[in-house]
């Protein structure tokens, strides 16, 4: 099978396509046949072993997997002995943040992980599209304890964490004021947001309103720049550590800071998230934002383009 290889962290130039085994599965795997993937941000943070903290997860001086990918939608082929919630044929996605090997023709999955049936009226790429920023957003979010009426701003709306954000919140009926550039504008009023500031035209931290929470999906601004746009009791959560990697440890500090408050939840259980996600799409509450796709052979162009941070939504990796 094709598969894109390294067996060291590197650059997405030095990713190379090499013709690898069909991977053997245990008593408790599936082996599935690839139709989408993406490749995305925790795809960025396997291929060069950076933030450095991945690295614990995904390999501590090498990656344990030679192969990329961390999410995939496609057709079961064979199950262990030991499977039971799965048949040959089933049309299947899942997603594993530290790293799945899915950038090939074919995967091996443990059904322990976050793996389930797809839902019949989506498509493949919009199946491996709902995965790894819904994730994200689904713990961002959670953590922080919202009800009907309250009122969020979302930095970052065309982005597979806030757009998928902003339909979490939507669902929850919460008022959301989202940020993107012109062009998003109109697209994101259809997806339900109460009010949408063009970041080229205007600058979000002084827009003239206090939100319950902030949260800064694409991790460009700070506490110290949101604080204003919170109330008494509001909370900042962010995407990223920050750019001292303060936001943890503000975090941290939290119980001893009286009013406004920085969280930064960890987002564990995949399972959690999916079925989650799962049961937002059946309802027809989740429709992911698909920017661009790309064939398996170009996959250091789709690498080059997500760290160039220009993507919306996901990109593809579509296997023909």
């Amino acid at each position: 099978m094709k598969a894109a290889v390294r067996y060291n962290y590197c650059s997405p130039n030095e990713l190379t396509l090499r013709e690898v085994p069909i991977p053997s599965i245990r008593s408790d795997e599936v082996l599935v046949k690839v139709k989408a993937t993406t490749v995305n941000r925790s795809d960025c943070g396997v291929l060069t072993g950076k933030p450095y903290a991945i690295r614990l997860f995904a390999g501590l001086f090498k990656p344990r997997k030679p192969i990329t990918g961390t999410d995939f939608s496609g057709i079961v082929v064979a199950c262990g002995e030991q499977v039971e919630q799965f048949q040959i044929g089933d049309m299947v996605y899942g997603f594993f943040d530290v790293g799945l090997a899915t950038h090939a023709e074919y995967v091996a999955v443990p059904v322990s992980k976050a793996i389930l049936k797809k839902p019949e009226h989506i498509t493949f790429e919009q199946a491996a599209a709902s995965l790894e920023g819904a994730h994200y957003a689904y713990y961002f979010l959670d953590k922080l304890k919202l009800k009907e009426g309250d009122a969020v701003l979302v930095n970052g709306g065309t982005g597979a964490i806030g757009n998928a954000a902003l339909q979490f919140l939507k669902h929850k009926k919460l008022r959301v004021v989202v940020t993107c550039e012109t062009a998003f504008v109109d697209y994101l009023y259809k997806q339900g947001a109460d009010y949408v500031i063009d970041y080229t035209q205007e600058d979000f931290t002084q827009f003239d309103e206090q939100f319950d929470a902030v949260f800064d999906a694409v991790g460009k601004s700070s506490f110290g720049k949101c604080k204003r746009l919170l109330k008494p009791i509001g909370v900042y959560v962010s995407s990223e550590l920050g750019p001292y990697w303060q936001n943890p440890f503000l975090a941290l500090a939290a119980p001893l800071m009286p009013g406004k408050k920085v969280r930064f939840p960890l987002p564990f259980s995949i399972n959690k998230s999916m079925q989650f996600i799962h049961e937002l799409i059946e309802k027809g509450a989740f429709t992911p934002l698909i920017d661009r796709n790309y064939l398996l052979e170009d996959i250091s162009a789709a690498f080059n383009y997500v760290m160039s941070g220009q993507k919306k939504g996901n990109v593809i990796i579509r296997f023909d």
